[in-house]
């Protein structure tokens, strides 16, 4: 579904990704993992199209996407929900889900949008009239994750979904992106909580200093004696 060929990218003149590659199929949780400053935030937003790589080239179902400016690569299907969840505080639950519906062929099922979103998460229907800022942080992130399913993805980016998490929520959260992939939705997860990640996902990528360091199925990736070391403190 997702071939990513080669991509380098920089801010300014500090390069952050070189020659990174790797490949999503459908119906996949891919992981991608690594410390702070690994690259791994700059990748995703590079696919969703918030940062023009400096080389390389980005494919989705075969075609091109390298290019092509977000709106319109949300409008082939990738959705990205980004960290630290950028909700729009002074808008209501509802509202905020709405704003993920507002091109057309989510506008026309928004219905069935909300349906399956307060579905998955029955705290946002609760919820639905109250500011997105007064939310708990486990909820604030339920309702980036429900906003990017508006939009109606066929490959959706999670970046960071577990960041500042209490573990009870952490689990909740990686229940229902298991949930989604069982329903048929793609998934690249972006990730610092290797080992969480890793057991929930088809293959991992391991990214050190802006490169693929490792990429593996996500079983391995949690057997192998550097991801032991380097991530899990074994």
């Amino acid at each position: 579904m997702l071939s990513v060929k080669g991509i380098s990218a920089q801010y300014g003149h500090a390069r952050v990704l070189s020659e990174v590659g790797f490949d999503v199929n459908e119906g996949e949780i891919v992981a991608v993992v690594g410390a702070n400053g690994a690259g791994k935030s700059t990748l995703v937003r590079v696919i969703s199209g918030m940062l023009r790589p400096a080389a390389g080239q980005i494919l989705f179902c075969g075609e091109s996407i390298t290019s092509l400016p977000p709106y319109e690569i949300v409008l082939r299907g990738i959705v990205h929900v980004p960290e630290g969840r950028r909700l729009f505080g002074d808008m209501t639950v509802l509202e905020n889900l709405l704003l993920g519906s507002t091109h057309l062929a989510a506008r026309a099922r928004r219905a069935e949008g909300l349906d399956r979103v307060f579905e998955l998460f029955p705290i946002l229907q609760e919820r639905r009239l109250q500011l997105a800022s007064t939310l708990s942080g486990g909820e604030q992130q339920m309702l980036a994750i429900a906003r990017g399913l508006m939009s109606l993805p066929r490959l959706l980016l999670l970046d960071e979904p577990s960041l500042g998490l209490a573990p009870r929520i952490v689990t909740e959260i990686l229940t229902v992106i298991q949930k989604l992939n069982e329903a048929g939705l793609t998934v690249l997860l972006i990730e610092q909580n290797v080992r969480r990640s890793l057991a929930i996902s088809d293959r991992g990528i391991v990214l050190e200093n802006g490169k693929v360091a490792l990429a593996d199925r996500g079983e391995a990736l949690l057997n192998n004696e550097h991801t032991r070391r380097a991530y899990l403190g074994v």
